[in-house]
């Protein structure tokens, strides 16, 4: 099984950057779809962004589009999420997860959690 650990949330300004960093280690993240998700207090938790696993075909919610992007590196078994313009309704813990076998965006969106292998997540905070 895939372990995943996430780096990267920090305090930041509206209108700042920060990318965050999905490290995996166990077995090899390159065949396998990613996302990301996060969940403000209070609130349920959102998918945010997803990639394939050859990291040719990504999705966005409504909100982060065009903002945020999502990648992958096979080499560092690793995925990131690039947060630019970022706004305090951005504010959350951010969660990365994995398939457990499947390699489409739809294997993350579709996916009940309990099918998906998951981070322990970072803390994003935008705030002046």
């Amino acid at each position: 099984q895939v372990q995943l650990l996430e780096s990267g949330g920090a305090l930041v300004e509206p209108g700042g950057s920060l990318r965050l960093s999905c490290a995996a280690s166990g077995r090899p993240l390159s065949s396998v779809s990613v996302g990301w998700f996060r969940q403000a207090s209070g609130n349920e938790r959102e998918l945010v962004a997803a990639i394939n696993w050859s990291g040719h075909r990504t999705y966005y919610t409504d909100s982060v589009q065009g903002r945020f992007t999502i990648s992958r590196d096979a080499a560092r078994n690793t995925v990131y999420l690039a947060m630019d313009s970022l706004k305090t309704e951005d504010t959350a813990t951010y969660y990365c997860a994995a398939s457990r076998a499947g390699n489409s965006i739809a294997d993350i969106v579709q996916a009940p959690p309990h099918n998906l292998n998951w981070g322990q997540g970072t803390q994003v905070t935008v705030s002046s």
